[in-house]
């Protein structure tokens, strides 16, 4: 392998890295792709969104059986947990994904390297623990991915004061867990053992809960989650954990100053945010530019300032999504390839897999206001849609469209409710093609489903509901 030139040596086989990987072999490139874990997939597929979405859907299995069946005529006995057997079903998800991008990497015919890797020059990556190899290369993507921040005066054990990687593998359901954070992986990780019994409290050092989202919408989320019994304190700032026998001891105060009362628990999930991962590159003898916050500097090409090194993702500035990445890896060996390239970030959607789940593409009310754009708001409640209503449990909710007051194009689409993560394709679709209000509202969706919601709100948008 030492021998062997490559066109394009990715770091890092997370979502961005993978599927760069893939893109560039499918274009002719002869690559190979490094990354520390042997199983593919990076941070997400292994200790991120695909095993916590898999316990989300577990839990949410056990609580419907638990409340909601009944509604439904359907008569059960009493509802037990087998845990082992939920957290096992979540490791084999896991490991048969992991297993189908490894079958990818064969039939693209990508040399797949574990190891450590360093940059030492433009042209060459040195390779270590366990590898040992040098690789000699015509450009190199990096794709290392982020990291849980730290918080300070917390110190992570992953036993009793853990990340979302050691919230994934509690060995028993706690009494009260205490989530550190108010984002989109603490709402979920909450959920999740919120659901499966735990007493649940979120402390969060703002006065709101996922601040990148629309205002309205994320106040009928708080409120959505307070009636599944997750407690919230907002304002508040986290200045210590202690450990002892029985659990954990957190030192708040509020934001503006002041004391409160500590908070006993039996553990505590810190989740605070990420921070770009790019310790032990070499990139500072290296040359490469970084931003204050630790990003790597690229430009529209996702090269940094050293001709042949790019980098993609969680690295670089920009939501830390693995949809952004994927979009960011094909775009970027395209573009070595000389094709155009081109990715709207305002059309990027994101998804919070609680129940209801919350889904958010382009701006927020709160950011029209702010640049000073006349807008038209659009919305429509699942409580006067017929599908949501014959599932009788998912009519929490409803879809948000913003549209320009002068042209009617959409400019920013949010919807809290039943299956929101797969109804925010339509909108981000509408969004790429600068669709108008009318467009959605007069385009023909099948009755009866959920996405007869969007065109409602399309429709209250440029006109008036029919519905309603």
């Amino acid at each position: 392998m030492t021998d062997t030139q490559y066109d394009l040596v990715v770091i890092g086989a997370g979502p961005g890295g993978y599927v760069a990987a893939i893109r560039a072999a499918q274009l002719g490139m002869k690559v190979a792709c490094v990354d520390k874990r042997r199983t593919l997939g990076g941070t997400c597929l292994n200790v991120g969104c695909i095993p916590s979405k898999a316990l989300l859907q577990s839990s949410e299995k056990f609580a419907e059986a638990q409340h909601s069946l009944a509604e439904h005529g359907v008569k059960i006995g009493k509802v037990g947990l087998d845990l082992d057997k939920m957290l096992a079903r979540k490791d084999d998800v896991v490991d048969g994904l992991t297993k189908g991008i490894a079958f990818l990497f064969k039939k693209n015919k990508i040399d797949q390297i574990t190891g450590s890797a360093r940059i030492t020059a433009p042209d060459t990556v040195e390779v270590s623990d366990p590898a040992s190899v040098t690789l000699k290369t015509k450009k190199i993507l990096i794709a290392t991915g982020s990291e849980s921040a730290p918080l300070p005066g917390v110190d992570i054990d992953e036993e009793r004061i853990v990340t979302s990687t050691g919230a994934l593998i509690l060995s028993k359901v706690p009494e009260h867990l205490v989530v550190v954070g108010g984002g989109y992986i603490g709402l979920e990780m909450g959920s999740v053992w919120g659901r499966l019994g735990a007493r649940i409290t979120v402390v969060e050092f703002l006065d709101r809960i996922v601040p990148a989202m629309d205002r309205e919408v994320a106040d009928e989320m708080h409120k959505a989650l307070e009636r599944q019994g997750m407690s919230f304190r907002l304002g508040t700032k986290v200045t210590e954990a202690k450990l002892s026998k029985s659990g954990a001891t957190l030192t708040v105060e509020p934001a503006s100053g002041g004391e409160s009362e500590p908070i006993e628990c039996d553990v505590v999930l810190s989740a605070i945010g990420r921070r770009p991962f790019t310790s032990g590159l070499g990139l500072e003898e290296l040359g490469v530019v970084l931003d204050q916050r630790g990003f790597i500097k690229v430009d529209g090409a996702f090269q940094t300032n050293v001709a042949g090194v790019y980098a993609i993702g969680d690295v670089i500035p920009g939501p830390m999504l693995a949809h952004k990445a994927e979009d960011e890896g094909v775009v970027a060996v395209e573009m070595m390839d000389g094709q155009a390239g081109h990715i709207d970030y305002n059309a990027i959607p994101a998804v919070v897999f609680t129940a209801p789940e919350v889904a958010s593409v382009g701006r927020t009310e709160e950011q029209l206001k702010d640049d000073g754009i006349e807008y038209n708001v659009g919305k429509f409640p699942f409580v006067a849609n017929s599908r949501a209503r014959a599932s009788e449990t998912d009519t929490d909710g409803f879809v948000k469209i913003l549209a320009d007051a002068k042209t009617d194009q959409v400019l920013g689409a949010h919807i809290i409710g039943p299956d929101a993560g797969t109804m925010i394709a339509e909108l981000a679709l509408a969004m790429e093609f600068s669709a108008s209000a009318e467009d959605i509202s007069r385009t023909c969706h099948a009755h009866p489903t959920l996405n007869e919601a969007v065109k409602e709100a399309a429709l209250a948008a440029w006109s008036k509901p029919i519905h309603i």
